[in-house]
């Protein structure tokens, strides 16, 4: 695109395409200037796609699609519905409207304007009034100094230099790339935990007659957790309130297929949630159990001749000193919605697959074992927990899967 009118200027009006290297370099200061404005510095979204945009144009591509940006900036499921998730055309919104805020206060018209048109993902970019480029800051100033000088600025300034440009606050945490596919999904997230005692539960269901309702005192077994599932429970509720998310809490009786449909669901216990089993028996690492021996152990249906999972349920407590469970989070293309799995062969494993889904540094060992692009695959992994004394020692993993 031209730059130049007969007077060689360009109004404030035109929009810019800039030609040389010092031009993009320029607009990417004022990208950076941008950011560290407190209207974007305080949003978790906005940067991130504001960035994805303007380095795209500046690369010359072609406009970026709706759900295409919902893949690759928020890591989106591929078929994911962008008509029930508008994430990408909020974030969009938002970001007009910063901008909008940030060139309205006095003291930035001799910036350089980056915009974003309405109904368009194609950033525009428009120099000042006065037509120039602004004047190059300090970094870029350092190569005129003396040599001797230089040499010992440069360290300072690659430093500073990469503080700005990469921006480390801005970057998700792994914690952060695991849990917002599921939380963005939906405005609440359904917890879906079994009964203490699913046995006991099952025989009381049959004792009674099939028209008469439970009894208050039912009702207390029906519902009551184990200790293990309920500090699991508290750990994801903390988790998906702390991203500004609802969540509603559900026993797996009470929790039907159209749940699961209407909104991402944690799933929280195995052998006493009907509906971990179900929604792991297409995964590669899935519950097992023989009634006949009274084994209880995690599969590998890649290598089914593992037999080290295994967890033996008849053990008297004292005896107890391992315990192993599946932490998962994948699209399920039956309810059509992510999904979450935080579930032990006994209660301790449960209980050490919530701090591992809560805790940031068990999340960075997982990322520093995952493929690239781990935030937009599905996830699979089998975690083992040492048990002393009733109390669970750090969760440990054992086994991962990305697809």
């Amino acid at each position: 695109m031209s730059r130049g009118k007969a007077a060689g200027r360009v109004s404030e009006a035109d929009p810019w395409s800039p030609e040389t290297d010092a031009g993009r370099r320029a607009i990417l200061e004022q990208l950076e200037r941008l950011l560290a404005d407190t209207r974007f510095r305080n949003s978790k979204r906005c940067p991130v796609l504001l960035r994805h945009l303007v380095e795209n144009a500046l690369n010359g591509r072609a406009e970026l699609r709706e759900r295409t940006l919902g893949i690759d900036v928020f890591g989106r499921s591929a078929d994911y519905d962008t008509s029930l998730d508008p994430i990408v055309r909020a974030t969009a919104g938002d970001i007009r409207k910063r901008i909008a805020q940030y060139y309205h206060e006095p003291g930035h018209d001799q910036e350089i304007r980056i915009d974003l048109p309405s109904g368009s993902y194609i950033p525009e970019f428009r120099l000042p009034a006065a037509g120039e480029l602004p004047a190059r800051g300090w970094t870029n100033r350092l190569r005129q100094w003396w040599k001797p000088l230089a040499i010992a600025a440069a360290s300072g300034a690659a430093i500073a230099l990469a503080a700005v440009l990469l921006r480390p606050w801005l970057i998700p945490s792994p914690l952060e790339r695991f849990w917002t596919p599921v939380v963005d999904s939906g405005a609440t997230t359904l917890i879906c935990v079994g009964p203490a005692d699913k046995l006991r539960v099952e025989a009381l269901r049959e004792s009674r007659a099939a028209d008469a309702p439970p009894s208050l005192q039912d009702l207390l077994s029906i519902h009551d957790l184990a200790l293990q599932d309920a500090s699991t429970l508290a750990r994801v509720a903390i988790v998906v309130t702390s991203r500004g998310k609802n969540y509603r809490i559900q026993s797996d009786d009470a929790t039907t297929l159209s749940d699961l449909r209407a909104m991402p669901t944690v799933l929280i216990g195995a052998f006493n949630n009907a509906w971990t089993l179900r929604s792991t028996r297409q995964l590669r690492f899935t519950f097992e159990m023989s009634k006949e021996t009274g084994r209880y152990w995690i599969e590998d249906h890649q290598n089914p001749k593992r037999l080290d999972w295994e967890t033996d349920m008849g053990l008297p407590y004292t005896k107890l000193t391992e315990d192993y469970a599946i932490v998962a989070r994948f699209f399920n293309p039956n309810t059509e919605r992510m999904t979450v799995v935080a579930a032990g062969i006994g209660q301790y494993g449960t209980m050490a697959a919530g701090e591992f889904l809560s805790n940031e540094k068990y999340m960075r060992d997982m990322a520093a074992r995952a493929p690239a692009n781990w935030g937009r695959k599905n996830f699979e992994a089998v975690i083992g927990t040492k048990v002393i004394e009733l109390s669970t020692g750090p969760p440990r993993i054992l086994a991962t899967w990305f697809w």
